[in-house]
């Protein structure tokens, strides 16, 4: 079965005071086309919201096979880059979410998750989480969630998806903080390139 990868990079930022976290660069690359790039090896569907299709954000995603929807609606939260996104999947297809401010996260992550979803008769959820045991990203759903991502609203994502499907939820273990390392602040990406 098919899985679509839905990178929501729609967000405001408003934590970073100013400056745009998608654009920070990373390996020599601003971070939304690295992400988007790592999505494109692991999924031949690759969904990206944006604030609008003309800015910063959509210009760095400029050459690659991925499907861009604006959100002009992003400033009520994530479910609304949520709900667009997931408008475009079809409807026997899986969907994850991989958000586009976790640098850690790579090919071999996602594909871990689809590949345990492939393998498997039952609907599952899967769900990475860290070393520690920590719950985290990506989140794969199977077709019979995506309807229910219509009716999501505010800024809590797919929380409610998770905690009405939590008894089949499965685990993936991921590498280190893989699954935690999101930079949403000026300090938190001086910290991670330290490391």
């Amino acid at each position: 079965m098919t899985v679509a990868i839905l990178i929501p990079a729609a967000g405001l930022g408003t934590r970073m005071r100013g400056a745009d976290k998608l654009l920070q660069r990373v390996d020599e690359m601003p971070l939304l086309r690295r992400v988007a790039l790592r999505a494109l090896v692991a999924s031949p569907l690759v969904i990206v919201t944006l604030p609008d299709l003309t800015g910063a954000r959509a210009d760095t995603l400029a050459g690659l096979d991925v499907q861009t929807v604006a959100v002009p609606d992003n400033a009520t939260g994530m479910a609304a880059s949520l709900r667009r996104g997931a408008a475009l999947v079809p409807a026997d297809t899986g969907l994850m979410i991989v958000p586009a401010d976790m640098p850690d996260l790579t090919s071999t992550n996602f594909t871990q998750l689809i590949n345990r979803f492939q393998g498997e008769d039952q609907p599952f959820l899967y769900q990475g989480i860290a070393a520690d045991g920590t719950p985290g990203h990506p989140v794969l759903f199977p077709p019979d969630c995506l309807p229910a991502f219509a009716a999501l609203s505010g800024d809590q994502g797919a929380r409610a998806i998770l905690q009405a499907n939590k008894h089949r939820l499965q685990r993936v273990d991921l590498p280190g903080e893989n699954a935690l390392t999101d930079l949403d602040t000026p300090e938190a990406w001086a910290r991670w390139r330290s490391l």
